[in-house]
């Protein structure tokens, strides 16, 4: 086994293991791709104070998220086609989380299903949820998640349509993927991944094929996953959901302070500040420049949680003093499963929680939820002084 010390040693695994369409599509941003950079490199602008002759002994990173307890702040994110980066991907993932002891989260575009992934499990794992236009299919997919004991639902709202991502296109990585001759020879030099997708049954859409309206097979997918999205969905269409789940609800995709507040109003239980990877807005602002000013505005009053751009445990930690009560990886879990299967997931973790821990020892801190921003040092006008 080759010495993984950093996200980017399993990223490169990752890279050379699967294929290109699939790497791609972790690996990528919307048009340009200025957002989904600056949500990594925003991060290294913030610096961190050293502190020493400080007693470091006896250290925690254990903390809570929604009030479900954790061994670290970092919640495994919902990401679509996680079952193509590795046969089973979503239970692998999903089974390191649960003996790392942080919450997983399936995505409603996952290959392995619901049912898959409860079945493989042993403790509740939480459930992300896309609204589409049919509503009898959005009643059974929360059915279905109350069903297999999910223990709380993220509503993604920034998704409402879907931002153009030149390399999906240029891949042909649809619903489902239109394989050209290029990518067919990528494929044949990836045999360890062929000969593993060969062995399981579960390489489509496990939570829409089968379950959504006009769709039994993979071929019915394009036309459902083209039309399937609620460019129409609002705040009362927010609440509906809220109301019809009777369970705790994160909402992901709040980037804006109005937004927060409205969110905040509603009901839910914690909202996660987020630009979807930067996979939609491009040119909006980093997840990071605008944590502060949202925890400002609605922190009192709901449960602010971080996503994109996290890439190590310094991150994780930068975000907790920023005032999140929580995090989430995408890209960094996936590079590890996508490298190394279940066990590449817990080499994520173990790296991640590792850098947390000795950041926050360094910094002066022996428990995450005493961390704040006196252990930063923040560019003046960090969040930006836009006219």
């Amino acid at each position: 086994m080759p010495v993984i010390t950093n996200i980017q040693d399993l990223k490169r695994l990752h890279k050379r293991r699967t294929p290109k369409m699939f790497y791609d599509y972790a690996e990528s941003g919307s048009w340009t791709e200025q957002t989904f950079r600056e949500n990594t490199t925003d991060f290294e602008q913030i610096r961190l104070r050293q502190r020493v002759a400080i007693d470091m002994d006896n250290r925690t990173t254990k903390t809570t998220m929604i009030g479900h307890d954790v061994a670290m702040p970092v919640g495994l994110a919902p990401v679509g086609l996680t079952g193509m980066q590795s046969a089973d991907g979503e239970i692998k993932a999903a089974r390191a989380a649960e003996k790392f002891g942080v919450p997983f989260t399936l995505s409603t575009m996952s290959i392995c299903s619901i049912e898959d992934v409860a079945e493989h499990t042993e403790k509740p794992f939480w459930f992300q949820v896309y609204t589409v236009r049919d509503d009898d299919y959005m009643t059974r997919l929360l059915d279905r998640a109350k069903a297999a004991k999910c223990s709380a639902i993220m509503i993604t709202l920034d998704l409402q349509i879907l931002g153009q991502r030149h390399k999906d296109l240029k891949n042909g990585l649809t619903a489902p993927p239109k394989f050209t001759l290029k990518s067919m020879a990528d494929l044949a030099t990836k045999w360890t991944w062929g000969i593993e997708m060969l062995q399981t049954k579960r390489r489509f859409f496990g939570n829409i094929v089968g379950h959504a309206k006009g769709v039994s097979d993979p071929a019915d997918l394009a036309k459902w996953t083209s039309e399937a999205f609620d460019p129409s969905l609002n705040w009362d269409r927010v609440a509906e959901l809220i109301k019809k789940w009777d369970g705790p609800v994160i909402l992901k995709g709040i980037l804006d302070v109005e937004d927060a507040k409205k969110a905040a109003a509603i009901g839910a239980d914690a909202i996660i500040v987020s630009n979807h990877g930067g996979r939609q807005l491009d040119g909006a602002l980093s997840s990071i420049r605008m944590l502060e000013q949202i925890v400002d505005a609605v922190g009192d009053k709901i449960e602010v949680h971080f996503d994109s751009g996290i890439r190590s445990g310094q991150d994780v930690l930068k975000a907790m003093a920023l005032g999140a009560k929580g995090t989430y990886i995408g890209r960094a879990f996936v590079h590890g499963l996508g490298a190394m299967g279940e066990a590449g997931v817990t080499k994520a973790l173990e790296v991640i929680h590792k850098e947390l821990d000795y950041t926050m020892a360094f910094c002066g801190h022996r428990d995450i939820n005493n961390v704040d921003k006196d252990i930063l040092l923040v560019p003046k006008n960090f969040s930006g002084d836009w006219a």
